[in-house]
């Protein structure tokens, strides 16, 4: 908690008021279940984030919901994800969750920005039985949210190699590693709904044990407060860092030695600090990219990840949850004073960082050989909502091919769908079942909007100021006309939008960012990169949604006429500049 003397103790936040007492993030949740109102105090609201949950309204309803005076005003729902460990899940999990958001959410599921499935419109009542179903199907909502570790990402890419292998199994250790103890979570909702006996709970019940000499006896690596925000991890490649590291608090950044099939992992690169929310009338936030931190041989990056971690616990911002995540911990102590607290958690001198950049991101989309004789297919789903509308028959497709192919499947960083473990001879067949529902394979779609994604925003989020996974398909349409009035059709380059500041859509380290400013109006940023290490800037803001295409369009046509020889979009707007570029489009 900074380094306050306790004569001068901080005015901590209601949040670390509500966690301390909780009883391990139980609090007022038991009673609140069952009291017959429509949604949660925000203390238990509070709590229920590191369960996996968020309260919402229908923000489309508002004006109903007043007129006819329904309880709290609002048409009040939770949205629940589950947490995917690098994206990875099975076609029985996956129809079981499209079962759920059939029988309890708003009929849509969808596949987030962090690899895990997110499912909107659950009622209060029906909360419950969402989360243990999860859990039955051997999947968890536990840390999917809240002042904890989120979903561990990692790169996707399901090709058979002891280095992917490797990375996958790290991510699976990560994520184990820093769940939540409490029992509290198999306590409220780990329990046959009808008989009151347990069920097989995901991952084993909370333990009151610890291995650590002085530490909190639920909550080790926590203690009772947990963190004073959240806490996200990734791992990938040189090559391939579809995990965006760059953008997590911890990246982990794999170090391999040998070619071919006798490539090996031999250690990672930590990469800390990085995160994404801001507030733009705050000049106290920004957004930030990791800084490459230490080496650690393999069998010691978990260690350095608690080390690290634990320092975030004892001596992160809980006064202000703006200022709260590492990013701002590193930057107020600066890199070496921050290195040598962690060399004192961790108990040993960390080694430098080994001199190896990021050099590619792999989206694996469309199809490839897996390296066993079998194929994988990367599906590219439009800002990852999976649904049936119209001729557009997703869900109905996925259940078919989950049905009948029964393949892997992996949730990639980008929103999308992978298909593990084809034979040869039911590539076709897969096609065919995406074809007749009306579903638009990956190479139908430009490359502009198969490197694109949104968040949710309107009408769940409700911090969202303006549309985003609504608007994005419009703007895109707008975005490959100017495109391919330009021949830059073949051109990759990431294109970001939220429907507000806090970046969930990942969109201050792509080449362009589209961010809700008000409504209907964005800042646009220039300037970032596909392979993510880079953080964009500002170029306008307050661009009104009808003009962003015709604002970029004028950029483009900068960019064909003078970039380099092999020059992406977002290195060249980096090296021109916001004042040349804005002089050079006309302002």
């Amino acid at each position: 908690m900074s380094d306050s003397t306790a004569n001068d103790a901080p005015t901590l936040t209601p949040v670390e008021g509500f966690k301390e007492a909780s009883d391990y993030l139980s609090g007022p949740i038991p009673t609140e279940l069952v009291n017959g109102e429509p949604n949660f105090t925000g203390e238990a609201m509070q709590l229920l984030k590191h369960h996996g949950t968020y309260e919402q309204d229908d923000r489309d309803r508002r004006k109903e919901a007043k007129a006819a005076q329904v309880p709290g005003g609002k048409y009040y729902s939770m949205m629940v994800r589950s947490v995917l460990p690098g994206g990875l899940l099975s076609s029985a999990q996956l129809m079981a969750q499209l079962d759920l958001c059939d029988e309890v959410g708003n009929g849509t599921l969808r596949f987030t920005t962090r690899q895990a499935i997110q499912v909107h419109g659950i009622l209060k009542t029906d909360l419950r039985k969402y989360i243990n179903r999860v859990v039955e199907i051997g999947q968890t909502t536990l840390a999917a949210c809240g002042d904890v570790c989120r979903n561990v990402m990692c790169s996707p890419l399901p090709v058979q190699s002891a280095v992917y292998n490797d990375m996958q199994d790290l991510a699976a250790r990560l994520k184990e590693h820093f769940k939540p103890r409490t029992g509290a979570y198999y306590e409220l909702w780990v329990t046959d709904i009808e008989t009151g006996e347990k069920t097989l709970a995901a991952g084993g019940e909370g333990t009151k044990t610890s291995g650590i000499k002085d530490a909190d006896p639920v909550e080790p690596i926590y203690g009772k407060t947990y963190l004073p925000r959240k806490f996200k991890l990734g791992v990938a490649l040189p090559e391939d860092n579809n995990a965006d590291i760059y953008s997590q608090d911890i990246g982990f950044l794999a170090i391999t030695d040998g070619v071919g099939a006798e490539r090996r992992i031999v250690g990672y690169n930590l990469i800390a600090g990085g995160g994404f929310g801001r507030t733009p009338s705050a000049a106290k936030t920004f957004a930030a990219v990791g800084q490459p931190f230490c080496y650690c041989p393999v069998g010691e990056e978990v260690s350095a990840a608690e080390a690290i971690m634990k320092v975030q616990r004892d001596f992160g911002d809980r006064t202000d949850r703006k200022t709260a995540r590492l990013k701002y911990l590193v930057a107020n102590w600066g890199l070496e004073k921050f290195k040598a607290k962690v060399e004192e958690y961790a108990g040993r001198d960390l080694a430098a960082p080994k001199e190896v950049p990021i050099v590619g991101h792999d989206d694996a989309m469309g199809w490839r050989e897996q390296g066993d004789g079998r194929w994988f297919y990367g599906l590219t789903i439009e800002n990852g909502r999976v649904k049936d509308e119209g001729s557009f028959r997703l869900k109905a497709a996925l259940r078919e091919i989950c049905g009948t192919l029964a393949p892997p499947l992996r949730v990639t960083g980008h929103q999308n769908l992978i298909f593990c473990d084809i034979e040869p001879g039911a590539r076709s067949l897969l096609e065919s079942i995406l074809k007749s529902h009306g579903v638009p394979l990956t190479e139908d779609f430009s490359l502009a909007r198969r490197w694109s994604m949104a968040c949710p925003a309107l009408p769940t989020c409700g911090l969202a100021v303006t549309e985003s996974e609504r608007a994005m398909p419009g703007i895109m349409d707008q975005i490959d006309a100017e495109i391919t009035k330009l021949g830059l059709d073949e051109e990759v380059f990431t294109t970001r939008m939220t429907g507000c500041p806090n970046g969930c859509a990942r969109p201050y380290n792509s080449d362009i960012g589209l961010v809700g400013r008000a409504k209907e109006k964005y800042t646009m940023f220039l300037g970032g990169s596909v392979l993510g290490h880079r953080l964009n800037w500002i170029y306008k803001d307050m661009v009104p949604a009808d003009e962003v295409a015709a604002e970029l369009g004028k950029v483009f046509t900068h960019f064909k006429a003078n970039r380099s020889e092999g020059e992406s979009l977002g290195d060249f707007c980096d090296r021109t500049g916001k004042d040349a570029l804005l002089t050079a489009c006309g302002e």
